[in-house]
């Protein structure tokens, strides 16, 4: 929408000068005559900037200049003024203007101002629609997302975090799982209490049953004292099993029966301890696959995924990518810096393998490197500028698809390499899944993005 813009000033030709390099300039512009007539007009057509004149018969700048910052705080005034001295300048900037040029001013010198106070307007509109959206979409200000996706995960967050059924959050490294567990907690009767998180690819196997269950002394070399396990120190609580699938398969009976009996027995001891946990667990593996090749206990994955929850990686929800570098410029202290339309779409043409915390690493790395206020294309690394290709490499000369000159949906593409991977696999989505080199709930994703439904019998 073409800016509107409304002048202000009691001498007719320099209003009409200014009308007219305004107009030449591609704005839409309406003038007044006076102090009061502008603020007639201010309030019925409600122009993107004011350019007053500041002194002037009647209301004069300084007053139309308070009067307008009472109404609407968000519209931006450039003041004119025949006296360039450093006292009215301060005056007119701590009143509310944006900035002021003085008489006589020349035609590029008006552009370049209009320029810059319309361009920091729109900067300023657009931190205040994310900064709204944050507040809709944003989970305890850490789950940040409005597409459909995250859409469907706040849903069933809402719905399930207030009961006692076991969680199994999954999705690629990177994607937010434990954010996900904590609000899980964070909604839950059980705030109150403690939020215990263990990562269990992270513990050497022959101490994670320790870790987990606790011992008693002289359980084992090196057990010199008791040790209470995360179990224990979550009770009344949560505990968040981050890496389930990496779970030693002859510890898994054991977290089943904890899961079951609602008790633990520490390693050494003869007599099980009690407890009220619920368990959160998270992978990044394929689960389907961990059950077919028997690394993973079938009994343990239904008692774990009561309430599955799948994180969609960041490359399929672009969408949500303009929202979280607004958060993180916040979170980092820098809200004003802005990305320029080409450093967005770059952002969003990115497959970000590290979802989420790649792009948070990214956004603190360009704010401490930055040299203004707003990150270009030119600031990004090589990889996400040339579309995920690092510098130098050359794309691979062979091709599975012929594309038409005149181009192609890039949607449509993925519907029918997905629709000829099932068709090719008897529409057995497990097949199709290992055929593509995806998750199966991957895979089930599609299908439902898509519409595909396999054909009747």
């Amino acid at each position: 929408m073409t800016p509107k813009i409304l002048v202000i000033d009691d001498d007719a030709s320099l209003r009409r000068v200014v009308e007219y390099n305004l107009q030449e300039a591609g704005y839409r512009v309406q003038s007044a005559a006076g102090g009061e007539e502008g603020l007639q007009l201010f309030a019925e057509e409600a122009p993107d900037l004011v350019i007053t004149d500041m002194k002037m018969p009647g209301m004069d700048g300084m007053q139309l200049l308070k009067s307008i910052k009472e109404r609407s705080p968000e519209t931006l005034v450039v003041m004119i003024t025949a006296f360039g001295t450093v006292d009215v300048a301060v005056e007119a900037m701590k009143a509310g203007a944006y900035d002021y040029i003085t008489k006589p001013f020349n035609r590029d010198e008006l552009r370049l101002t209009v320029a810059k106070a319309l361009k920091f307007s729109c900067l300023t509109a657009e931190n205040r629609r994310l900064k709204d959206e944050l507040a809709d979409k944003a989970d305890y200000r850490t789950i940040i997302g409005s597409s459909k996706a995250m859409a469907r995960v706040f849903e069933v967050v809402r719905k399930v975090a207030d009961t006692e059924a076991s969680v199994l959050i999954t999705g690629e490294s990177g994607t937010g799982k434990e954010l996900v567990a904590r609000s899980i907690h964070n909604h839950s009767r059980r705030r109150g209490a403690p939020f215990i998180a263990i990562n269990c690819a992270a513990i050497p196997r022959d101490l994670l049953e320790s870790e987990l269950f606790g011992h008693v002394r002289g359980a084992f070399t090196g057990a010199i004292k008791d040790k209470v396990g995360r179990f224990q120190l979550a009770d009344g609580g949560t505990l968040f099993l981050d890496e389930v699938g990496e779970l030693p398969l002859e510890l898994q009976p054991k977290l089943l029966r904890a899961l079951q009996e609602k008790e633990v027995e520490p390693v050494g001891g003869i007599k099980p301890d009690k407890l009220d946990v619920r368990v959160v667990a998270a992978t990044n593996l394929d689960m389907e696959n961990a059950l077919a090749d028997a690394t993973f206990r079938e009994d343990l994955y239904y008692r774990l995924a009561v309430i599955p929850i799948h994180l969609p990686p960041l490359r399929e929800r672009p969408e949500d990518i303009a929202l979280l570098r607004h958060y993180f410029c916040g979170k980092h202290g820098a809200e004003r810096v802005s990305f320029d339309s080409g450093a967005m779409t770059a952002l969003t043409s990115y497959r970000w393998p590290g979802n989420v915390r790649e792009l948070e690493n990214l956004v603190e790395r360009l704010l401490i490197m930055r040299g203004g206020d707003t990150i270009t294309l030119d600031d990004l690394p090589d990889k996400i500028r040339n579309g995920g290709m690092v510098h130098g490499a050359v794309p691979s000369s062979g091709s599975v698809v012929n594309l038409p000159d005149e181009g192609y949906s890039l949607e449509q593409l993925e519907r029918e390499v997905v629709v000829c991977a099932l068709e090719r696999n008897a529409w057995n989505q497990t097949a199709a899944a290992k055929f593509l080199r995806i998750p199966r709930h991957t895979l089930i994703y599609r299908m439902e993005k898509y519409g595909i439904v396999p054909p009747e019998k």
